[in-house]
């Protein structure tokens, strides 16, 4: 594959992330999603690499405990200001290798600087207890201590983002990291790598604090480091499948885990909703970053009286969606990641089409280079139909109906996953039951965007466990010891 030379990609991009880089290595290829062309060659690690790197991790560790809680937030504080200082950089590096517009990109990039911010704040702040024991026989103490090295396995959506919200609180902690960034966009990562690096050299702390590992052996990876007892957490954001893999080698060393897995969250849209407020927030929901977002609308759960009208509103304000190159002007909708990506999404609409669905706009690839796909409406979906059960993780909304508020929430709930739910009305007592009955680990009453770096984030059944961000993401990174005197 040819590799472009005008997509603007940073100087000293380090796309051989070893410290040692004098070892030949295999490399792959970065393609642009928007043009289908080669980017970049990123070096590709393998296992001698990858146990140095949990070696060198053990040893950084030990040299950090020397630091105090102040030192690490000043760390990380420093590393907050830089990623703005270049937030045009990371803003186009995410674009060129994912798709997204670069107004949405750089709204990533001060995303991931704020997961710093703020749990450089939370490093000053991790909690101990001291009691005196009811029994009188002795004093009660309770304090924090790092877990240990984490092996951090982040997604192609949010490639910037998501890595923040799992390196972030590692660093506050006292914790090393090393990441696994998805093979499709290693570029963003390896970037804000080497923003850590030198913020950590500024101020004495080891380099080998994090180490980032692109690898197109995401499996071989995981088997080796996890097979390694002196790895202590595992913390990954991807699919059910994959997740529950990685629970299972867990248990052979008990590491920590967190996982943050699918999902196919509901939006409900009661009849006395605020209609306008409905439809703005449904576009958020469903096309920001294409609706490939692991907490995007996958079912609009319609009543009945206003399932036609909405379902032809919000056709109509996808039809000013732009779609196109992330870094043109104006374009409002990338492309999907992978060709691989469009053609699944496409499929799931052709199959229900077949089974009787109406398409109001979309359902169709566009005859142009680039995996894109269109803003897509479906109604009159047949129950059980597979778009309904599986993550669409595309701009496809389906739209469905009900009758009774226990109809709504029973088939909101009706989904083995659990991460995210939205729902409208103007009626206290309904969003009331909304709040209450909603089966996710995150739920939205009105808003189309919930997601918050001072909120914990993660969900219930099929959805996962353990929570990133809030105050509850640096708790993941940290053990329980208590002192009895």
């Amino acid at each position: 594959m040819t590799l472009t030379t005008d997509q603007q990609l940073p100087d000293n991009l380090p796309l051989d992330p070893r410290a040692d880089t004098s070892a030949q290595r295999e490399s792959f290829t970065v393609v642009n999603p928007a043009t289908e062309e080669g980017v970049a060659e990123v070096a590709d690690t393998r296992a001698d690499d990858w146990l140095d790197a949990l070696t060198r991790a053990v040893d950084a560790q030990e040299k950090f405990s020397a630091f105090t809680p102040r030192q690490r937030a000043d760390i990380l504080h420093a590393i907050y200001e830089e990623i703005l200082a270049r937030e045009d950089d990371f803003a186009r590096t995410m674009t060129i290798e994912m798709g997204k517009p670069l107004a949405e990109a750089r709204g990533e990039t001060a995303n991931t600087a704020d997961y710093f911010r703020w749990f450089g704040e939370e490093a000053v702040r991790i909690p101990g207890r001291y009691a005196q024991s009811p029994s009188g026989a002795g004093d009660i103490v309770v304090s924090r201590a790092p877990v240990g090295p984490v092996l951090a396995i982040t997604p192609w959506n949010f490639p910037l983002a998501m890595g923040a919200r799992k390196i972030a609180p590692a660093l506050a902690a006292g914790c090393p990291v090393l990441v696994k960034p998805a093979r499709e966009t290693p570029l963003s990562m390896l970037l804000l790598g080497q923003v850590m690096w030198d913020v950590l050299e500024r101020f004495d702390a080891p380099r080998d604090l994090i180490h980032v590992l692109p690898s197109t052996t995401s499996s071989e990876l995981s088997d080796t480091l996890m097979a390694d007892e002196r790895l202590r957490k595992i913390t990954f954001t991807g699919s059910t499948k994959v997740g529950k893999i990685l629970v299972k080698q867990s248990s052979q060393h008990l590491q920590r885990a967190s996982m943050e897995l699918g999902g196919n969250a509901p939006f409900v849209v009661a009849e006395d909703a605020d209609m306008d407020l409905a439809l703005n927030c449904a576009m958020q929901a469903k096309l920001r970053n294409g609706g490939e977002v692991c907490v995007a609308a996958n079912r609009f759960i319609v009543h009945e009286s206003i399932a036609a009208d909405f379902a032809e509103r919000l056709s109509k304000k996808m039809d000013k969606v732009v779609m196109g190159n992330g870094l043109d002007d104006g374009t409002t909708l990338g492309p999907m990641i992978t060709a691989a990506q469009r053609d699944g999404i496409h499929d799931l609409v052709t199959e229900t089409v077949e089974a009787g669905a109406t398409v109001h706009r979309g359902g169709e690839v566009p005859d142009r280079k680039g995996f894109f796909y269109p803003p897509t409406v479906l109604s009159g979906i047949p129950d059980g139909a597979r778009i309904l059960r599986e993550e669409i993780f595309g701009p496809v909304a389906t739209v469905t109906t009900f009758s009774t508020l226990d109809e709504a929430i029973e088939k909101a709930n009706d989904t083995e996953f659990g991460l995210a739910a939205y729902a409208f009305s103007e009626n206290t007592h309904t969003c009331k039951r909304f709040a209450k009955e909603l089966a996710a680990g995150m739920v939205g009453i009105n808003r189309g965007m919930i997601t918050d770096i001072a909120a914990p984030f993660g969900g219930i059944k099929q959805s996962g466990f353990g929570r990133e961000g809030g105050t509850e993401g640096i708790e993941e990174c940290l053990d329980i010891r208590y002192i009895g005197f």
